[in-house]
């Protein structure tokens, strides 16, 4: 099995930590050799016979993906498929099955696919990969275009596969399950015949592989990955995810504790721009949204439709000057570099983030963003997490070994691979503990009981 995140208690002493204090400041921490264990597969695949070498070779064609989409899918699930196949050199499709091409996810955040179904009926893929949600499930199910290239695939024994909702609610009906073992979101799993169901995080079987739901996402993901590129590239693709590293690091570092008082309901504001990770958008929009905290997507470019760092387009709510207007519980800024770099371009938000401090308001970033609040001043005397790439690049202190760290109104994520439990301990701060395990429940992620 792939591993998944161990349930660690916070918050943790700052000596059990490894920081990493401003160089100005004596170093009274060193921090402990450790490395990013194995990655561990979910099964092994018989490896691909080596080819001869010839006098002229020619560069493998890339493998061909198809994540199709629907109204009511779900986003996470979606998204993170194809970003993290895109990362390991995949050429993955967005097909809408709907009558265009945006597509409304299971919620609210708006999608537009990079083709129709109709457009990829005749094309050949390594891999078609379904993602969950309802009523998106159902839409998949009934398009019959859909139906006959996910037939075709399984008659001619290439990879296919599904997660949450759609292994019982698309594969059964569609009879692409028989002879296998399945697994699926727990809600649907007594729908599956009981001498094939399992309820592992990810079930190979065959070239059939499904998962549960957005928490095993990106087990799942790399699964794929391993099936069409071979363990090395999972290794490579998850060091930049920081995804199989949760055995070494803590899930939550408070320091200078304080409530983040509201009485009414939460209001947090993501701008985006061109460039923006997306995975880390989707998830953040996807899990407070379940939270029931109103999130609202800004665009700082001229229009709101924006493409992600992998080459996804998501539609924003409004315009970063239409956003303006109203006040916020909560900021977030998302990484991506390019994207976070035109973040800090837009002299609205940097109006929005100092009102924000001064205000003694919730803020944050995630990955390589907190750097653009240190460009803007708001890092001062705060102590934070960042991705590795742009450690050394901070002045403030920095713990290395916290998913997610918390100082007073600020709080900053590690990268990719942490957004989850960086979006939970937001709903904690809101809500308690009891929601964020709710929610964490609903999605199949792992979450401690208390």
């Amino acid at each position: 099995m792939l591993s998944t995140s161990k349930p660690l208690l916070a918050p943790t002493s700052l000596t059990a930590m490894a920081i990493r204090l401003p160089p100005h400041a004596p170093t009274h921490y060193a921090p402990p050799h450790w490395q990013t264990p194995p990655f561990r597969s979910i099964t092994r695949v018989a490896p691909s016979p080596s080819t001869t070498a010839t006098a002229v070779s020619l560069p493998p064609s890339p493998k061909k993906v198809l994540v199709p989409i629907a109204m009511g899918t779900e986003e996470m699930e979606a998204v993170i498929l194809a970003g993290v196949l895109r990362r390991a050199g995949a050429d993955v499709t967005l097909a809408s099955v709907e009558d265009g091409l945006e597509v409304e996810a299971s919620y609210g955040t708006r999608i537009i696919a990079d083709k129709s179904i109709a457009a990829c009926a005749d094309q050949v893929f390594d891999l078609v990969a379904l993602p969950g949600g309802m009523p998106g499930s159902v839409r998949l199910r009934d398009n019959k275009i859909l139906q006959r290239i996910m037939v075709r695939q399984a008659e001619e024994k290439r990879l296919y596969g599904a997660i949450c909702a759609a292994p019982a609610v698309v594969l059964m009906p569609w009879g692409l399950h028989k002879g296998r073992k399945i697994t699926c979101h727990p809600s649907f799993i007594g729908d599956l015949p009981t001498f094939r169901a399992v309820e592992s995080n990810v079930q190979v079987s065959g070239e059939l592989t499904t998962s549960r739901g957005p928490g095993t996402v990106f087990q799942f993901a790399l699964s794929f990955v391993e099936q069409l590129f071979g363990p090395h590239s999972v290794e490579d693709v998850d060091s930049t995810l920081i995804s199989q590293i949760d055995a070494g690091l803590e899930r939550s570092t408070e320091v200078n504790r304080v409530e983040w008082p509201f009485d009414h309901k939460p209001q947090v504001l993501i701008p985006i721009a061109n460039g923006s990770e997306e995975m880390e958008i989707i998830m953040l929009v996807d899990i407070l949204r379940r939270a029931n905290i109103n999130v609202v997507l800004a665009s700082v470019d001229k229009s709101t439709n924006i493409v992600g760092s992998q080459r996804m387009k998501i539609v924003a709510d409004k315009c970063i000057l239409g956003a303006s207007d109203s006040k916020y519980d909560l900021i977030i800024i998302p990484g991506g570099p390019g994207g976070a770099e035109r973040l800090h371009r837009s002299t609205t938000l940097k109006k929005l983030l100092k009102e924000q401090k001064q205000a003694s308001r919730m803020y944050g970033g995630i990955c390589y963003s907190p750097l653009i609040l240190q460009k803007q001043g708001l890092l001062q005397d705060k102590t934070v997490t960042a991705h590795p790439s742009i450690v050394n690049q901070l002045t403030c202190q920095v713990i290395d070994r916290s998913k997610v760290v918390i100082d007073g109104n600020l709080i900053t994520g590690k990268g990719l691979g942490t957004v989850m439990d960086f979006s939970l301990a937001i709903v904690r701060k809101f809500f308690g503990h009891g929601r964020a395990k709710g929610v964490a429940n609903g999605m199949v992620f792992d979450y401690p009981k208390s």
